[in-house]
């Protein structure tokens, strides 16, 4: 700005908006603001278009209503988006029964709404849960001079869906095909993942097998649902035929889509095939991402597959990802429970040094494995450096110390220290009863 009025440039309502857009993209609302105070020429309804956007965006109605009306006493008057930017704050702010006095002032001014005016109204009016006055408002609009689109339906139809009334969902799509206003690759994949949610998967399929005869190819947000339905069902077989069936369409799973298919292979034990489809991901264009690891990691160390784990964790280090807590509590609690407690004190020994903070999960490992060894006398030293480090200390930690004592025969000891946790309410009742049943 200042080298604009130091080069002796006069500079006109476009370079001024382009300027307070900049701004206003970057988050810098006050420097926008303190650029139409300054300009030298008169704002156009662009200029207070984007400064609006930017306010309602924030959350500052107020604010934005305070600046409309410098606006109208510069006679700069609003038009569709102005109303409609401030139509859509008003609904998220102070509901739609104000919204719509804006919406009458609107019409009052001789400004016309549009269908995106009306998207905006209706899709507040689906999130007061006000859907059959929303289903009025879509047959309305006609007679308000304007036609509802695609989006409108959508927004009707996801409404329907989320309240499970399934039947007027697709009374809705015949309706649309009635009308010829055609569906979009959303109104399908809004239909699949209801149906997919309620583990209708046949009928979930239909819907994706009619998209190409209404002009829709499928994505993969069309298969994502569907996958996780199998996956949910732990039909493995079906999950990995759609995933082929997938490329074999032209559609290429994104991330979400292996991790949902890894998690599933993990927890049905299925590790190797988890570690296959991880080394193909590359290869197939889609990188793998913390949780990708994350999921084949702790799938491997709950197989007793800690040293083929510990080979992922090298192998995303090297790939520039950083692994987290939840990555170390996998390896760790995979080298206690097979055996492999020194190594896992090791491993816990390096976090430390690298100056991560174990959690609850990584000492409960630890001290589980120190039991099962008949090291009890360390796992409750490890108790002593937990606390000193800040760590609470759960249930489970105290569980874990009882059962060791009991295990080591110092079941008397160990039942009074029960009592004693238990009178203090650091450990419930009902889960020493389960502590007590395994003496």
């Amino acid at each position: 700005m200042e080298i604009l009025e130091d080069s002796g440039a006069v500079p006109d309502v476009i370079t001024y908006n382009v300027l307070i857009s900049g701004y206003c993209k970057s988050g810098e609302i006050y420097n926008a603001l303190k650029v139409l105070e300054r300009m030298s020429v008169a704002p156009d309804v662009v200029t207070y278009n984007t400064i609006l956007r930017t306010l309602c965006d924030s959350g500052k109605l107020k604010q934005a209503m305070e600046v409309l009306d410098q606006q109208l006493q510069k006679e700069c008057y609003p038009d569709v988006i102005t109303y409609t930017i401030l139509i859509e704050a008003t609904c998220k702010e102070s509901g739609v029964e104000q919204a719509m006095k804006l919406l009458d002032e609107m019409r009052d001014k001789g400004c016309k709404p549009d269908v995106v005016t009306y998207n905006v109204l209706i899709n507040g009016i689906c999130k007061e849960g006000r859907l059959d006055e929303a289903i009025m408002f879509l047959n309305n609009m006609s007679s308000y001079g304007c036609q509802p689109n695609v989006i409108t339906h959508n927004i009707i139809l996801r409404s329907m869906c989320s309240t499970g009334r399934w039947m007027d969902a697709e009374k809705l799509l015949a309706e649309m095909l009635r009308k010829g206003c055609s569906p979009s690759v959303v109104t399908f994949n809004i239909l699949i993942n209801f149906l997919c949610r309620k583990g209708l998967l046949g009928r979930a399929i239909d819907i994706l097998e009619k998209m190409p005869k209404h002009g829709c190819t499928p994505n993969s947000l069309s298969y994502n649902p569907l996958l996780h339905g199998f996956c949910k069902e732990k039909k493995m077989d079906r999950a990995i035929e759609y995933l082929e069936v997938m490329v074999t369409r032209g559609c290429y799973p994104d991330i979400v889509t292996y991790n949902t298919l890894l998690t599933a292979l993990c927890k049905d034990g299925k590790v190797d095939i988890a570690v296959e489809i991880l080394n193909q991901l590359s290869s197939k264009g889609c990188s793998p991402v913390l949780i990708t690891y994350n999921t084949v990691i702790d799938g491997l160390s709950k197989m007793g597959k800690t040293e083929r784990a510990m080979q992922l964790l090298f192998e995303m280090r090297e790939r520039g990802l950083r692994p987290d807590i939840i990555t170390y509590s996998s390896l760790v609690g995979g080298l206690s429970r097979e055996g492999k407690v020194e190594e896992a004190i090791d491993f816990f020994q390096d976090l430390e040094e690298m100056g991560v903070r174990p959690n609850s999960v990584i000492y409960n490992a630890i001290m589980l494995g120190l039991c099962k060894a008949r090291k009890t006398d360390r796992a409750i030293n490890f108790l002593v450096h937990m606390v000193s480090k800040g760590c609470k200390p759960t249930e489970s930690t105290y569980t874990i110390l009882i059962e060791g004592l009991a295990y080591e025969g110092f079941t008397k000891e160990a039942l009074e220290l029960l009592n004693e946790l238990c009178s203090r309410g650091v450990v419930k009742k009902s889960s020493a009863e389960q502590v007590v049943v395994k003496f």
